[in-house]
């Protein structure tokens, strides 16, 4: 089997996962607290539903097809998750250093915040790295766009064989979104890159810029918890 051949033997990446992820964002962010709203509440969830309907009806089960279209309402779904949920974020911080405001239901919603951060930027990373999901699977590794993240599967062929087995070069591995959720994922609890390196400018941008709102909101419960101990 040819190394393109072992790629596409899946016959494109599942559409549920990532179609999990968006559901589960959009029932997170209308579940976040009215003060942490900046439009009545099921504005966004909607809007998210609208884009990613019109995903799936471009590929329904398999993501085989992409159009210049679907590329930008993919980009567009995911920046949507995120930009929202900066500024519930944003929102989080003013309600949190107001001593008057209740902490219980701000400490579930800055657990809130954190899980659609995750969500959110592994959505980003999957559908920017190497060209998205479909460009991975369909165009040869000499052809395909610079890789913005380098997975362990991508350097370790020379290792102990049924470790080198996986390995990109020998299987023709490549990532599909839990790779990236796990990515965004460990970014989120280290608040620094583990086993998967950023390499372009742009993803070392978006990885630092999710580190630090992961450690904000952290910082932010640990404070309000440690007050609510104190008083």
């Amino acid at each position: 089997m040819s190394e393109l051949a072992a790629r596409r033997n899946a016959n494109g990446e599942n559409r549920l996962p990532p179609a999990t992820a968006v559901v589960v964002a959009g029932l997170t962010y209308a579940l976040l607290p009215a003060t942490l709203l900046f439009m009545p509440r099921f504005v966004i969830p909607a809007v998210e539903i609208v884009l990613l309907v019109a995903l799936i009806a471009t590929n329904p089960r398999r993501m085989t097809r992409e159009t210049r279209w679907s590329r930008i309402v993919s980009v567009a779904l995911a920046s949507v998750v995120i930009v929202t949920n900066m500024a519930a974020l944003g929102m989080l911080v003013v309600a949190l250093t107001r001593p008057s405001t209740p902490g219980g239901p701000l400490l579930v919603a800055a657990m809130q915040v954190w899980l659609t951060n995750v969500i959110g930027f592994g959505l980003l990373y999957w559908e920017l790295d190497r060209g998205g999901p479909v460009a991975r699977r369909t165009i040869r590794r000499d052809n395909i766009q610079p890789a913005d993240w380098r997975f362990s599967h991508d350097e370790n062929k020379d290792t102990v064989a049924e470790v080198a087995v996986t390995a990109s070069e020998q299987s023709g591995w490549i990532p599909t979104f839990v790779d990236y959720l796990y990515l965004s994922l460990t970014n989120s609890s280290a608040f620094s890159p583990t086993d998967t390196m950023p390499l372009s400018t742009r993803a070392k941008i978006l990885m630092g810029v999710e580190a630090t709102a992961a450690l904000l909101t952290s910082l932010l419960v640990i404070a309000r918890a440690v007050g609510s101990i104190g008083g």
